[in-house]
C-alpha cells in the first residue's frame, strides 16, 4: 500500500463520525423485465464523515494539523471505525476463535487476517490488513503463546515459527483500523462562537489495497 502513514487519526475524530460500507453493483433490465446484476468489486469500500466530531476551535485546529500532515488526499491513515473495529460483536471480548484465516497444510506458516461477513457459501471474507494491539491465535482452538508467531502489523499477516500441521484450523481474534484517506482537497471550516467552530463536511475513502 503506497502513500501511507501509519499513524491514527485522533480517536474523538471516529467517535462522532458517521459512515459505513458500499458496494457498487450493476444493474441491466432485460426487455422481458427481469435484471442481470453484477459487481466489478470484489470487496465492499467504505465512506465516512468526521465533520461533525469537530466542534470546538482546538478540534478544528487539531484536524488542520493532521490534514496538511496528510498532505490532504496523498497519505493514507488509519482510523477506527466505530461501527466495526473487532473480530467479534463490539459488546464481546475477542477470543483466539473469533475468525477462522485459514486451514494449514504442514508447509505455510504466513496467513492473512480476515474477518467474515455472513455464514455459509454466502459469506463474505474482508482482508483486515491493519491489526492493532494484542492479536490472539489459535490452532485447532488451541491458543497459541507470543513466542509461537509473529504479527504484521502494517499488513494483517501472522507468521508462525513452525507450520500448523495438515488439516488443523487457524483462526484468530482482534481489533482492527480501517486504511482511509482524506476525500476532499480542501477543509471547509466555520467559526460559531468563542472556542468554537464545525467542518462543514470531512468525508474518508477506504484505501483497497
Amino acid at each position: 500500500m503506497s502513500a501511507f502513514h501509519e499513524v491514527s487519526l485522533p480517536l474523538p475524530f471516529a467517535l462522532g463520525a458517521s459512515g459505513g460500507p458500499e458496494r457498487r453493483v450493476d444493474i441491466i433490465a432485460l426487455g422481458s423485465g427481469a435484471e442481470s446484476r453484477n459487481t466489478p468489486w470484489a470487496h465492499g469500500r467504505r465512506r465516512y464523515d468526521i465533520g461533525g466530531a469537530v466542534r470546538t476551535l482546538d478540534e478544528l485546529h487539531e484536524l488542520i494539523a493532521f490534514f496538511e500532515a496528510r498532505r490532504g488526499k496523498l497519505h493514507g491513515f488509519r482510523f477506527r471505525d466505530p461501527f466495526d473495529f473487532k473480530s467479534c460483536a463490539p459488546s464481546e471480548a475477542i477470543s483466539p476463535i473469533d475468525q477462522a484465516i485459514g486451514v494449514g497444510d504442514g508447509e505455510a506458516t504466513v496467513f492473512a487476517l480476515t474477518k467474515a461477513y455472513g455464514v455459509g457459501e454466502g459469506a463474505y471474507s474482508r482482508p483486515i490488513r491493519k491489526p492493532v494491539g494484542i492479536v490472539r491465535v489459535a490452532v485447532d482452538d488451541a491458543e497459541g503463546g507470543s513466542g509461537d508467531f509473529t504479527v504484521n502489523e502494517t499488513t494483517g499477516e501472522i507468521a508462525f515459527d513452525v507450520p500448523p500441521m495438515e488439516g488443523a484450523v487457524v483462526s484468530a481474534g482482534f481489533l482492527f483500523d480501517t486504511p482511509v484517506r482524506f476525500d476532499i482537497d480542501r477543509l471547509d471550516l466555520m467559526l460559531e462562537g468563542f472556542g468554537a467552530g464545525r467542518a462543514m463536511a470531512v468525508p474518508l475513502l477506504e484505501i483497497i489495497a
